[in-house]
């Protein structure tokens, strides 16, 4: 749909039909955290034709104080009612895109960053489709040691699995705001769950990816408990991930399939996966942003370190899940890094970029790794050409910095603010002192 006269008719109608009386406008900051501000049924109409001017200083990344008007302008295809609100007098959603005064994109904006990027595949004749899984924790306060509601495994169905009633209610938020649920289940660490939303447009699941994390703590909060994202929260436990399964189309086509390849991939969708395993160490600061990203980030609990791509083996960054005869658009790549606490925007953007990158310079894609790259030693590793990914933060911002397809993707604006926020919280985790510490050494030092 088009941002038209027709939709903001239908918006008007929908809100007052409904009796909507607040509509929420959602964005969010460089590193993704939603931010959000409500007006009245009253002012819709003027916000859906002229926007809402609100100071940008006081955002993550956003404006410098000299410079810090901008607009919140509301996009009436994202308009969606709050189902766990009043139904009398109730809210009501929208996405808004930051501009600037005068009506241009403001570059601190991580929607228009995506926005951008799939411009640039549309250009090239591509529509980039994307499916996340998104993993998260149950406990049951955010105070304190992490204590959890379950002591079940993966798929596990027994009376341990307390949070199976949480679930439900957000697959029925999530379909009640227009968001396609395909499945849900226990995940393999205590109380760690996954729901996963059926595939659509990236700009569209990027939206939705915001929506479920916000609804997933909804729930859990009206039920008396915690939910999180932190990819890594228990210690000696699997963490939790965001698996992007990933395609590119043109028109009813699938690009990536083909029949006559023994993995049924194109030429295409080779390159793709080349494309993001030779920059998968320039985004993973983006798709990994926080210090505790990287302690799930380590060998030996599922989570890919190991730059290499096969179908069936797990331990690989990208994986090609098994072709289905007859299913030809399920064809698709699967990139296995990223985590759940990422600013979704500018995830799907690099990750996009990274492939495009690769079929547009033709990058030839390196063999397939079958054997499970975790009981391989590290000379095995080197012989089959496998590099890791940086082991922490500092060093995943500093490939970064080096990388000029990263800045291009970003913009300039939310490149350095991105890094420059990156580098206070790495020396902020640097410099702390930390309990392992003070156990450690405070009795025998």
């Amino acid at each position: 749909m088009e941002n038209n006269g027709k939709m903001k008719e239908y918006v008007l109608k929908k809100a007052h039909d409904n009796d909507i009386k607040f509509i929420r406008l959602w964005f969010t900051d460089v590193q993704g955290i939603l931010k959000s501000f409500a007006l009245t049924v009253e002012e819709l109409e003027t916000a859906l034709e002229e926007g809402m001017g609100f100071d940008g200083s006081s955002i993550e990344g956003f404006s410098r104080i000299e410079e810090s008007d901008v607009i919140a302008m509301p996009d009436p295809n994202t308009f969606q009612i709050l189902p766990w609100g009043p139904k009398e007098n109730g809210s009501a959603r929208m996405f808004a895109d930051i501009q600037n005064p005068d009506g241009s994109h403001f570059e601190g904006d991580p929607r228009w960053v995506l926005k951008r990027t799939l411009r640039e595949a549309k250009d090239l004749g591509y529509t980039f489709y994307v499916g996340p899984e998104l993993e998260f924790f149950y406990f049951k306060s955010d105070e304190g040691e992490p204590q959890v509601l379950d002591k079940g495994g993966y798929f596990d169905l027994t009376t341990l699995d307390v949070a199976t009633g949480l679930r439900r209610d957000t697959i029925l938020y999530l379909e009640a705001m227009g968001i396609g649920v395909e499945y849900s289940h226990h995940e393999v660490a205590p109380s760690q769950h996954e729901i996963d939303l059926r595939y659509t447009d990236a700009l569209t699941m990027a939206d939705n990816a915001l929506t479920y994390r916000l609804i997933v703590k909804e729930v859990a909060t009206m039920n008396g408990v915690y939910a999180t994202f932190m990819p890594k929260p228990l210690f000696g436990e699997n963490g939790s991930g965001m698996h992007v399964h990933q395609s590119l189309f043109k028109g009813d086509r699938n690009a990536f399939y083909d029949a006559g390849d023994p993995y049924h991939l194109s030429v295409e969708g080779k390159q793709y996966i080349s494309g993001m395993l030779k920059h998968s160490k320039e985004i993973v600061a983006i798709t990994n942003q926080w210090v505790n990203s990287y302690k799930r980030l380590v060998p030996g609990y599922e989570a890919p370190v190991y730059i290499s791509w096969a179908k069936r083996n797990r331990s690989t960054l990208v994986r090609v899940p098994e072709y289905k005869p007859g299913k030809e658009n399920s064809t698709r790549v699967e990139f296995r890094c990223p985590d759940p606490a990422c600013n979704p925007y500018l995830a799907f953007s690099v990750m996009l970029a990274a492939g495009l990158e690769g079929i547009k310079n033709k990058y030839d894609l390196m063999p397939p790794i079958e054997e499970n790259i975790f009981e391989m030693d590290e000379k095995g590793r080197e012989k089959a050409g496998i590099e890791t990914l940086p082991n922490n933060l500092w060093e995943a911002v500093q490939y970064m910095e080096g990388s000029e397809l990263v800045k291009k993707t970003l913009g300039d604006h939310i490149f350095n603010k991105f890094i420059e926020n990156k580098k206070i919280e790495w020396d902020r985790y640097r410099t702390h002192v930390s309990k392992y510490e003070l156990d450690t050494y405070l009795s025998i030092l």
